[in-house]
């Protein structure tokens, strides 16, 4: 696996939608995986690796018990990442100033096409 850091996916060139909104979820369901993946980064924005976000939804939306999560997390992620993910949704205010803002830090890179060009 090779770790990226310092760098900042924009949406894709293709992405039909100018704006975005927060999440949210029925009041009497789970939070949805893109509903707690909005809530874990606007909580604490730069903590999480992809693969870190995408496993620690993945344990909070299953429901794991922190036993289990303590105990089993080497297997836990072997499970995970042995089938691919689709890629995150993203749109915050901060959004623009990265994709504007002219300091080669982060490094800009584009999410995956929703169509082959």
């Amino acid at each position: 696996m090779t770790l990226i850091i310092d760098t900042f996916v924009q949406v894709a060139q293709d992405c039909p939608v100018t704006t975005g909104v927060v999440p949210t979820t029925k009041p009497s369901a789970k939070p949805s995986i893109h509903v707690l993946q909005y809530e874990l980064l606007s909580a604490d924005p730069y903590r999480y690796t992809i693969d870190d976000l995408i496993y620690e939804v993945h344990v909070r939306h299953k429901e794991y018990p922190e036993e289990t999560v303590a105990k089993d997390a080497d297997r836990i992620r072997a499970e995970l990442f042995s089938k691919s993910h689709p890629c995150m949704r993203a749109s915050t205010e901060q959004y623009r100033k990265f994709v504007e803002g002219t300091s080669s830090t982060p490094k800009l890179v584009y999410a995956m096409r929703n169509k082959r060009a």
